[in-house]
């Protein structure tokens, strides 16, 4: 049964229910409309005796992400009809295509810097969000985060918050002020149970870079076979409408590497029941910091599968390895 999310769904039925009246007296047919209003009606009266958010089939609770995307959902996908099963089938498929094209380049060479990245979805689409941005002042701005969810509600926003920081980045605002106002524009476009978690970056051609977290786990910087964590500065984007954030400030030297990473990776957990974790994660960095950025995520990401044993992924895996090669 749907309780955090029913309240702000109540508040859709009714806007929605709202703008039927008024859209049934601008028509002389409308039956269609009428049948509308009818569910929307039914709806609220579910929420009033408890039953909403329930399959009519099973009664077992309908997907969440589903309602939010159609409050009039009634029906769990174990009992869509066929028809509507490779409808939602089709729906999937094409969401996986649009967020596969909106990633950038797996592996790029920029101005001293060599980048790769490694996305893996649990499902067939991600909540994860993974993006390289040259700017016009010849530097490189990277993001890597976490949408709260899973699922094409998750792909959604992920692909919202693209759309923010490419806008955002081409207006040359500095990076703290990128970052609250993506934060301040995603609360006030979301759902109040929606944040993410995310760190942006930006790395110049000196080897400088500048850092803000918000609310990330932190990127691990491999130097000298040593590895330093690097805090948050902030909390995730979205949860409140006024946040700031802070910046911070270091230098790279060649053969230095930025990693960074999604909860996917230190939450994996194997057969036991034990978490892959950060430290792990530290001594697998320090072992193998040499190596260029696309060979150390494959090496990371194969002993997480070695890990895992024959357990499926249980979140989005995202890893970016950023290394100064002069």
């Amino acid at each position: 049964m749907v309780t955090a999310i029913e309240p702000l769904l109540r508040e859709q039925l009714i806007d929605r229910r709202q703008k039927l009246e008024i859209a049934a007296r601008s028509f002389i047919e409308a039956t269609e409309i009428s049948h509308l209003l009818a569910e929307v009606d039914e709806a609220l009266r579910r929420m009033e005796l408890g039953t909403y958010g329930l399959c009519d089939f099973c009664n077992d609770p309908v997907e969440t992400e589903r309602l939010i995307a159609n409050p009039l959902t009634r029906l769990c996908i174990d009992h869509l009809s066929p028809r509507e099963q490779r409808a939602l089938e089709d729906d999937l498929e094409l969401a996986a295509r649009i967020q596969t094209g909106l990633l950038p380049l797996p592996s790029q060479k920029i101005d001293g810097w060599e980048i790769a990245y490694h996305y893996q979805p649990a499902g067939i689409v991600s909540g994860d969000y993974c993006d390289l941005i040259s700017s016009d002042d010849q530097s490189l701005l990277f993001v890597l985060g976490d949408v709260s969810g899973k699922g094409v509600a998750a792909s959604m926003l992920m692909a919202h918050l693209q759309a923010m920081f490419r806008t955002l980045i081409s207006i040359n605002l500095p990076l703290e002020e990128i970052v609250e106002r993506a934060s301040r524009v995603f609360c006030e476009s979301t759902l109040p149970t929606h944040y993410a978690t995310l760190v942006c970056g930006k790395a110049n051609t000196s080897g400088g870079i500048e850092i803000c977290n918000a609310g990330h786990l932190p990127p691990l910087l491999l130097r000298q076979g040593a590895v330093q964590s690097i805090e948050a500065t902030g909390l995730p984007v979205g949860i409140f409408c006024n946040e700031h954030f802070s910046v911070i400030r270091f230098q790279m030297e060649k053969g230095d590497t930025l990693f960074l990473y999604t909860d996917g990776l230190s939450e994996t957990r194997d057969g036991a029941g034990s978490e892959y974790g950060v430290e792990r994660l530290s001594s697998l960095l320090r072992e193998n910091g040499g190596l260029a950025p696309k060979t150390l995520l494959t090496t990371c990401v194969n002993e997480v599968d070695a890990f895992r044993i024959a357990n499926s992924l249980a979140d989005d895996l995202t890893l970016m390895a950023i290394q100064r090669v002069h």
